[in-house]
């Protein structure tokens, strides 16, 4: 772990006051800039709560702070075993991080398989809390230990903590009227309180949770307390665990605001209802559940206060069905999925592309092809996105960079989606819409307007001198059509997916007429209004590293350590994918090399090598998990020196 610095005088102070402690028979506490926490444990062993509850008290606290949880691929692996490990890894710090950290500082391993299947991942001297109550010879076995590696010196470069959790939560439950299969699930909770007094982490919060997630069964709100406070306890009176640690609040880190903690998915939830009040337009949602976007229909569904309808189909094209009916009915639609589900929707949307009508397709990337990954991370939609359907069907594409940022995108996909009357791709990933960070809640100033004008009434002067209502008479703006809502009188027009005519929209197969509409459809996406791309280049480097998407922030990591090495490196991350910046050309050339890590085989590197003629170095990862800082800095590092 990483120690904060002090000057002499408050390492003296720090000295007199740890003496006074001892004589006082108090423990030891030392401060930290930062800490890497991962608990790991079978699916049903909760790891999930209880690092999702020690990020919430983090954030209230006032760290800074970034989380990566990682699940099993199946809903119920057989318990013990390596498939079946479920972790959440949680990096938190006194100033402002980007990443949920290369290597924890800390594990929690609740059992042999969350050891064997973390332990490579910890640096030497790292701490490694163990529940040795699951340490039987046939859960080793289960996993191939020969040996108990707390018994047989292969944890020696470690600071191994051995806890019988199982057995310390039982006796703390024996008042209750549980039977021992019931006490033993609330050892996840006893971990929890034990990591609490560690790390100086609030409980009230932790406390209040426990009683609403169970007010319907008290008795169980009242025995998880108990195991939460009896972890505590254990902390303060074992002495196994002579030191705990203070991370400051990272004061200087955020810009004022009232702040909480956010998943990407949940804050993309927020930035669609917040983009629907801001265009005045009802929200509606047609979503087939898939991993890992189904969170999103989830919280959703709670907000119908908010003028919010979901509707859960029967598949993904009868999703988007709904939901492009619902952009023709004058509602803001969205369809959410992930890229198994893209590539049974791409029909629809290549109609939304024909029709011209505003809806939004939100893709949560995950590994493939086919069902694939569906709880591991991986950025290769890219190109579906951009291509994935038959016939000239293009579409704009937006990708988040962090997991805050999702509500942004949100607001700006709905921007373009109602001002030019398109469908477009909003790319997130599981790495965002799982993860966490401080997210500043913005005030209703500071968010766009996006109200429409619908048609009213006729656009069109015949030559005979009637007035009448074409349905693809375009803004010369924006070339977007006018937004007739059914049963509007004297707006009455034809719809559906055979080619249409120039202004009039009636059917037709003329040549001539198809090469005009394809060119339009393709000049009214060229011509969105997209933001500069910002170079971040204080040093007038020769280098360009180029990102898009959730590897915003372990580039702009490994950047920093680069340049603390005294190294000149610039970079620049694209929202935009479809249309580039104007600017994106320009920026390449001022460059000798540019960088491109993706975790796809090269798939924005092809794009910007085909499209700007720059020799673009592709460097990709695709083992279902996040670049590394580390890692990125040596291989940037490497193509600097190159």
């Amino acid at each position: 772990m990483t120690s904060q610095v002090s000057s002499p005088a408050e390492q003296a102070d720090e000295a007199v006051a740890g003496e006074q402690r001892k004589a006082a028979g108090a423990k030891d506490v030392r401060r930290l800039d930062r800490v890497i926490i991962r608990f790991a444990g079978d699916s049903g062993d909760g790891m999930q709560l209880t690092g999702d509850r020690f990020t919430s008290e983090t954030a209230s606290f006032g760290n800074d702070l970034s989380t990566l949880p990682n699940f099993p691929a199946e809903i119920r692996a057989p318990a013990g075993t390596l498939p079946g490990v479920s972790s959440f890894q949680l990096h938190f710090a006194d100033h402002d991080i980007l990443t949920p950290g290369d290597a924890p500082n800390v594990l929690v391993a609740m059992n042999p398989a969350a050891l064997k299947a973390n332990i490579g991942d910890l640096p030497r001297g790292a701490e490694v809390i163990v529940n040795t109550d699951e340490f039987t010879k046939r859960a080793m076995q289960k996993v191939g230990y020969e040996t108990s590696p707390l018994e047989d010196g292969s944890l020696d470069g470690y600071h191994v903590h051995p806890v019988p959790l199982t057995t310390l939560t039982v006796e703390a439950l024996k008042e209750f009227d549980l039977s021992r299969k019931e006490a033993e699930r609330s050892k996840n909770m006893f971990a929890l309180g034990l990591l609490s007094w560690m790390y100086h982490r609030p409980t009230e919060g932790t406390e209040k949770f426990l009683k609403s997630k169970f007010a319907k069964k008290p008795a169980i709100a009242a025995a998880n307390i108990t195991a939460f406070r009896a972890g505590w306890n254990f902390g303060e009176t074992t002495e196994d665990f002579a030191v705990s640690y203070e991370v400051a609040p990272a004061a200087t880190a955020f810009p004022p605001g009232v702040y909480r903690n956010i998943s990407g998915n949940l804050a993309l939830s927020y930035g669609l209802v917040a983009a629907s009040r801001q265009a005045d337009l009802p929200l509606y949602l047609g979503s087939y559940p898939i991993t890992p976007a189904s969170d999103i229909l989830h919280e959703l569904s709670k907000h119908k206060n908010f003028g919010v309808r979901t509707f859960q189909a029967e598949d993904e094209i009868a999703g988007i069905g709904a939901a492009l009916g619902a952009a023709f009915g004058g509602s803001l639609a969205v369809t959410t999925t992930s890229g198994p589900g893209v590539a049974l929707k791409s029909e629809t949307i290549g109609l939304a592309v024909s029709l011209e009508l505003p809806l939004l397709v939100v893709d949560i990337q995950r590994g493939g092809p086919s069902t694939g990954l569906p709880t591991k991370t991986e950025q290769a939609d890219l190109l579906q996105a951009m291509y994935g359907r038959n016939g000239e069907a293009p579409v704009p594409v937006v990708a988040p960079r962090t997991p805050a940022d999702c509500f942004d995108a949100a607001l700006e996909a709905a921007r373009i989606a109602l001002t030019y009357r398109t469908p477009v791709f909003l790319l997130s990933d599981g790495y965002l819409a799982n993860g966490s960070e401080p997210w500043r809640i913005p005030d209703i100033e500071e968010l766009p307007d996006l109200r429409v004008q619908f048609a009213q009434g006729p656009n069109h002067t015949l030559d005979d001198g009637s007035e009448v209502f074409w349905p693809y008479k375009r803004d010369p703006q924006t070339l977007a059509r006018p937004w007739a809502i059914p049963g509007t009188p004297g707006l009455e027009h034809r719809i559906g997916g055979i080619e249409k005519q120039d202004g009039t929209g009636n059917i037709s197969y003329d040549p001539a007429n198809h090469d005009f509409m394809v060119r339009t459809r393709q000049a009214k996406i060229d011509g969105i209004d997209v933001p500069d791309v910002e170079v971040d280049d204080p040093h007038e480097a020769r280098t360009l590293v180029l990102g898009w998407g959730s590897t915003y922030g372990p580039i702009t990591a490994a950047v920093r350590r680069l340049r603390r090495a005294g190294e000149s490196v610039a970079q620049a991350h694209l929202r935009h994918l479809n249309p580039f910046p104007r600017n994106l050309g320009e920026v390449l050339e001022r460059y000798d090399k540019v960088v491109i890590p993706e975790m796809n085989l090269g798939q924005l590197a092809t794009l910007i090598r085909a499209k700007y003629l720059v020799d673009a170095h592709s460097y990709t990862q695709v083992n279902g998990m996040p670049f590394k800082a580390e890692q990125l800095a040596a291989a940037l590092k490497e193509a600097i020196d190159g």
